[in-house]
């Protein structure tokens, strides 16, 4: 008799065992020769050794499975330990899979066009108004990237600019005041990683998220680095983040136009950067618009809403100019 252990490195150990353990009593009894014992992450296994290389083999397939699918059940266990192949769900387009196992996929043409330029381009410009998908994409492809092994860390990044509120303000430390900026990034990788995953993968600091200000200084290898809201950035601040770039990495850099909140004396680093980078070789450039806005119903209305009263008022403001203009010409 031998004994062997099994780390499960990639998963969660709580989606692979089950509620109540019943996905591993399942594998035990297709296991009748062997003695298992699971705690936390290690699973404890002596017996038979011919019958322990069969176990092993199952139970790497079914983390293999359970890391991509976020989800496990006795179908699942009973399919791969027979040695057949789940069939895959026929949906085209899947980037991952959330953590309640739904297929996250682009919903939008312009969301389809960001994920097929990211395996082509190191670095994507991603353009839109709110709730048109764009960071969710990008977090979701950073997703990927990292469970593929193609990278070793995600890191996402943000302007901590004040939309109308003081940050000095808010209770706390740098940290406390610094994160309800950053949450909209912890939301999505919540969706797509599973809980005890996610803390352990920041505890590494395989996942990563700093405001914009931590990142001068670093050089960026083997991630994927997304800087969100980057409408809110300065030059300096740009020129920085995208110098930061290293070997075997990937940019994303997302940003909506329509919500500066810089102030008026200061130019808007995104605005400035599309033009500079324009026609550069290796940078892709993709605008999203009102029709790839996922969100409620309501959202592409208020949007519309807003366009149509800037509309308005630029005309207004060009109307008053061209009348004092006008007025000036006949006094002189």
């Amino acid at each position: 008799m031998i004994e062997k252990h099994i780390v499960l490195e990639d998963i969660d150990p709580v989606i692979f065992y089950g509620v109540n353990n019943v996905n591993m009593q399942m594998i035990k009894a297709l296991f009748p020769k062997l003695r298992i014992v699971a705690r936390g992450n290690v699973i404890k296994v002596m017996g038979d050794e011919e019958e322990m290389c069969a176990f092993e083999e199952a139970v790497l397939a079914l983390e293999k499975y359970c890391a991509k699918y976020n989800s496990l059940n006795e179908e699942i266990i009973l399919e791969i330990v027979k040695g057949n192949k789940p069939q895959p769900e026929k949906i085209g387009d899947v980037i991952v899979y959330s953590v309640t196992g739904k297929p996250i996929t682009p919903r939008s043409s312009n969301q389809l066009k960001l994920v097929k330029e990211f395996e082509k381009n190191d670095m994507i410009f991603a353009i839109g108004p709110a709730g048109s998908g764009k960071t969710y994409t990008a977090i979701a492809l950073a997703v990927r990237a990292l469970k593929n092994k193609e990278i070793k860390k995600i890191i996402l990044s943000r302007p901590a600019v004040e939309a109308g509120e003081k940050l000095g303000f808010l209770p706390g430390d740098m940290k406390d005041k610094i994160d309800p900026y950053l949450q909209p990034l912890y939301d999505a990788l919540q969706d797509m990683i599973p809980a005890a995953k996610l803390k352990e993968y920041m505890e590494l600091n395989i996942i990563q998220i700093a405001p914009l200000a931590f990142m001068r200084g670093r050089t960026l290898n083997d991630a994927v680095v997304i800087l969100d809201e980057a409408q809110n950035t300065t030059t300096q601040q740009i020129k920085m983040f995208l110098t930061r770039m290293g070997m075997n990495t990937k940019m994303i850099v997302t940003g909506d136009m329509t919500q500066i909140d810089l102030p008026s004396s200061q130019t808007s680093g995104l605005v400035q950067a599309l033009k500079i980078l324009k026609g550069v070789k290796g940078i892709s450039f993709i605008e999203l618009n009102k029709k790839d806005i996922v969100r409620h119903k309501l959202v592409t209305r208020i949007v519309e809403a807003y366009e149509k009263f800037e509309e308005k008022a630029k005309a207004e403001r060009q109307a008053a100019a061209e009348t004092k203009k006008a007025g000036k010409a006949e006094k002189e």
